[in-house]
């Protein structure tokens, strides 16, 4: 589900007296939405909660995260948490960066996905758009 969905669910969610936390990183999209609490990591988009076996740190964050139902001072609170993704910002570089090598395959994967939608709105299956 994407950041602003998201961010919009909580918003309802606290609106009908359910308290939210929104763990994410998309700063701008899901301060543009208001939600109530956020906390904030830098990392590649996807990975939350910290990078895959790395325990100690899905804990740090989560426990974080979870600590803003009580420590938030104000609405629309957002905390930066001090997590790294690595040494250095190197993965910024690589993220979602499409090489020469991949551009044959991206290319079929599309032409096959736009086949299947286009037999899908055939079928009804799929709303008009």
């Amino acid at each position: 589900m994407c950041h602003q969905t998201v961010s919009l669910i909580a918003r309802h969610l606290e609106a009908n007296g359910v308290p939210t936390v929104i763990l994410g990183s998309a700063l701008d999209v899901v301060e543009h939405c208001g939600v109530p609490r956020f906390a904030f990591v830098d990392f590649p988009l996807g990975n939350p909660c910290g990078k895959p076996w790395d325990r100690p740190m899905q804990t740090a964050i989560v426990t974080a995260a979870v600590g803003l139902f009580d420590s938030a001072p104000a609405p629309r609170t957002t905390l930066r948490l001090p997590q790294r993704w690595g040494e250095d910002e190197g993965w910024r570089d690589d993220y979602l960066a499409v090489r020469e090598d991949d551009l044959v395959a991206l290319r079929r994967k599309g032409e096959e996905r736009r086949a299947l939608r286009a037999q899908l709105r055939t079928e009804g299956r799929v709303r008009q758009g």
